[in-house]
């Protein structure tokens, strides 16, 4: 059996001046023989995290899925971390196979004391072989620590320990080289249709987190260049009482998810109901973003739209 390795760069893969690729990784694993697959290695061009989009992130998707097809029993792909959430979050709504799809990267590089990227994709490729991570999407792997795409965030600029799942915490552990899986969440359906990447790329959706004495005068005019808007309001989705008459003229014209910008828990329904609360918001037809963050929101939509499915449909499973 295969498991098939993408590499696209970021910190595990940075040595100074020189980029290391694939077989340069897999040479500086130890334990790799006691894998049981061989790993096929495919190089992608080098991109900082910061410079991946989401058109590309589907090429390398659809280069997995292929890979898959072809036999491979998993796919792990490394890239930087700045991004990686958000990648791993399109993967997984679009990743069609019960095989895993197991994303990961390092935060010290290899010419720094006690790197950690070997690690974590040594743990990654076990993950990626595993029957018992079949049937769970796209994955996050760090620190022997097994995330669900849906819920993990970077939460730290440079700990090792930055990628948590705020909500749930991690669904498994990489435990004495055996792969333990604690939880398994629903699987959900994601996105139903195609996603071309030359029709993502055409989707527009902006993100605008409030502040406090926001004025809104960024808001204006968005409609007529954006397709899509996410708000990160306040809490369980509150935002200044002047902002919501904007909010709703918006929410007529172009689709507007409302989230929160704490980083964990959902936005609320029917708690508050003074002007700029939840329910007024929801009342002038905003769309639940319910546990989904600001950035994740934000891709689903694109999605949605790319694909043209009803967003508030395609936001109803993850309210």
């Amino acid at each position: 059996m295969t498991v098939a390795l993408f590499t696209l760069g970021g910190t595990i893969s940075m040595a100074g001046n020189r980029r290391l690729t694939g077989d340069d990784l897999t040479a500086a694993m130890p334990g790799l023989s006691g894998l049981g697959h061989q790993v096929e290695i495919q190089d992608v061009e080098k991109i900082p995290s910061a410079d991946l989009t989401a058109a590309k992130l589907l090429e390398v998707i659809d280069a997995a899925s292929k890979a898959v097809t072809a036999g491979a029993a998993g796919v792990v792909v490394t890239q930087g971390t700045d991004t990686l959430e958000e990648s791993a979050f399109l993967a997984d709504l679009v990743w069609p196979h019960p095989q895993p799809l197991v994303f990961t990267g390092a935060m010290r590089n290899p010419t720094l004391a006690g790197p950690d990227g070997p690690a974590n994709l040594l743990a990654a490729l076990r993950v990626a072989c595993s029957p018992a991570a079949r049937d769970l999407g796209a994955l996050v792997v760090f620190k022997e620590e097994i995330h669900a795409a849906r819920w993990v965030r970077k939460t730290h600029s440079t700990s090792t320990g930055t990628f948590v799942s705020p909500n749930t915490g991690p669904i498994g552990h990489v435990v004495e080289d055996q792969v333990r899986v604690l939880t398994r969440p629903l699987r959900l359906d994601g996105v139903q249709g195609s996603a071309e990447p030359a029709a993502l790329d055409g989707i527009k959706v902006a993100l605008y987190t409030v502040t406090l004495d926001d004025d809104g005068l960024l808001l204006r005019g968005l409609a007529d260049t954006h397709q899509g808007l996410v708000v990160a309001g306040y809490g369980v989705g509150h935002v200044p009482s002047a902002l919501a008459p904007v909010l709703g003229e918006l929410a007529n014209r172009i689709p507007v998810v409302l989230t929160s910008r704490t980083g964990a828990g959902s936005i609320l329904r029917s708690t508050y109901r003074s002007p700029g609360s939840e329910t007024d918001l929801l009342q002038r037809g905003l769309i639940d973003g319910g546990f989904l963050d600001p950035y994740k929101a934000r891709i689903l939509l694109r999605l949605l739209l790319a694909t043209n499915e009803e967003p508030a449909a395609g936001f109803g499973q993850y309210v």
